[in-house]
Formats: C-alpha cells, sequence, structure tokens
C-alpha cells in the first residue's frame, strides 16, 4: 500500500510538488462533495480494455492491462474494472506510511521487479526500514532481474518460491 500513497502523494517518480498536491486536495475534496450531492461514488476509472490501449502508452500499463483485463480479470476487481473511488485518494495522499518503517521488528522480505516502473518505492522502503533500523538482520530486499511489475503476480517461470519458502523456514520459526 505504500506505492500508492506514495504515489498518490508525490505522483510517479516524484514529480508533484506541494501546489500540486494542494490542487489534486482540492480536487478530492469538491468530488467527495458532489459524491455526497448524488449519493454515488465516483470512480477513478480502471485499466482501458485491451483494444482502447493507446500505441504510446506507458509500458506498466500495458503490464496491468493484461493482467487486470486478460489474466487475472475478474469481475469485482478495482483493477478490471472501474477503479476505486475517486474521494478516497485524498486519504492515501494523507497517510504516511513509512514513519516508523525501522521500527517494525518482524521479518520482511520485500521483492520487486528490476524493470517495474515502481521499484523505485521497494528500494526507497527498505533503505528507511534499515538505514536506522535496529532490527535489520531479518529484512531483505530481492530484485527480480528482468522482470516488470505484473510478473510477480503469475509469472511462475519467475516467482522466487525457492528464496521465499526459505525466508519463511528461516523466520518463522
Amino acid at each position: 500500500m505504500y506505492d500508492m500513497s506514495r504515489v498518490t502523494a508525490f505522483g510517479y517518480n516524484d514529480i508533484n510538488d506541494e501546489n500540486a498536491r494542494y490542487e489534486a486536495r482540492k480536487a478530492y475534496n469538491n468530488a467527495r462533495t458532489e459524491d455526497y450531492k448524488n449519493k454515488k461514488y465516483s470512480l477513478v476509472g480502471g485499466n482501458p480494455e485491451p483494444e482502447n490501449l493507446l500505441a504510446d502508452a506507458p509500458q506498466f500499463l500495458e503490464d496491468y492491462v493484461q493482467f487486470y483485463k486478460v489474466r487475472g480479470y475478474h469481475k469485482r476487481s478495482l483493477g478490471s474494472n472501474n477503479g476505486f473511488s475517486y474521494s478516497s485518494l485524498s486519504s492515501l495522499m494523507n497517510t504516511k506510511m513509512l514513519d516508523y518503517i525501522s521500527e517494525i521488528r518482524s521479518s520482511v522480505l520485500m521483492i520487486h521487479g528490476e524493470k517495474a516502473h515502481s521499484c523505485y518505492f521497494s528500494k526507497d522502503a527498505y533503505k528507511k526500514m534499515t538505514e536506522n533500523g535496529k532490527y535489520n538482520d531479518n529484512k531483505e530486499l530481492m530484485i527480480i532481474p528482468n522482470a516488470v511489475h505484473c510478473d510477480l503476480y503469475d509469472n511462475m517461470d519467475i516467482i522466487p518460491f525457492d528464496k521465499i519458502e526459505a525466508f519463511f523456514k528461516e523466520n518463522l520459526k
């Protein structure tokens, strides 16, 4: 969930500044008011249908469409359909998911695809968790070579099941 709170507040690659966040908060608040008046939540919209994907769409959107609209489609999935409520983004924007990450005492194994557009989320979270933490002996960041974000959802050939099993056996005694 950290990635969603970060991208909502800062945008992909952290491009949003204070003014952009202020404008977004105004838009979310206006949407909340409209939702209340209409007695219905406005949705952000999910992923486009495969035939509606623009030719110049970013690779991660192509990956999302292939997973949420094709391989992993489910009628109740937010990613497969119209997404979540627009006004709920304000709560994500205001959530500071990593403020106490260095205090996590439990074992943590973070697995991310090397070519995932979101890989920097895990790298930054791991750094923040271990940089000044006292509980680092059971923390690990594993980057899967050449994998994109959705590969780790269902690509059985690259999901590191052996590493996951070994980590659980070592840390869940």
